[in-house]
């Protein structure tokens, strides 16, 4: 996947700021992990996915968010994307978010909906004949 690394100023103002309800999410939060879950919460909301790596977040971004939180950016290299605190975090921010992780029964249920609304009819393929 192809990650956007150049960001103007006002791109980072509209999609990195934290805004009202954010910052009742990160003020239980110092330091590295203030850093990391702003991040990752920001990530989120503008891609609906968090990273696979750190390196997916642009530098830029770390350190316009780093400088919003009070927290130096170098510090976000000592952020980990596995482990209980970065699951809570994803939990905590899909929560707030209004989102959860797919199940069964949701696969279940979009495979039915595409076999009744996307693809109600079959297709018949006719070998043509030359005249």
């Amino acid at each position: 996947m192809s990650v956007r690394q150049e960001w103007s100023p006002e791109d980072l103002l509209a999609n990195r700021t934290l805004v009202d309800g954010d910052w009742g999410l990160v003020a239980n939060k110092s330091g590295t992990t203030r850093l990391g879950f702003s991040l990752l919460l920001k990530l989120f909301e503008l891609e609906g996915r968090f990273p696979g790596v750190l390196e997916e977040v642009p530098s830029v971004a770390v350190e316009y968010v780093a400088d919003l939180v009070k927290v130096p950016a170098t510090d976000f290299a000592k952020y980990t994307l596995v482990g209980r605190t970065a699951e809570y975090h994803r939990k905590q921010i899909r929560e707030a978010l209004g989102f959860r992780p797919a199940t069964l029964a949701d696969e279940e249920a979009l495979t039915g909906w595409l076999a009744a609304e996307v693809c109600p009819v079959e297709l018949v393929y006719r070998a043509t004949i030359p005249a």
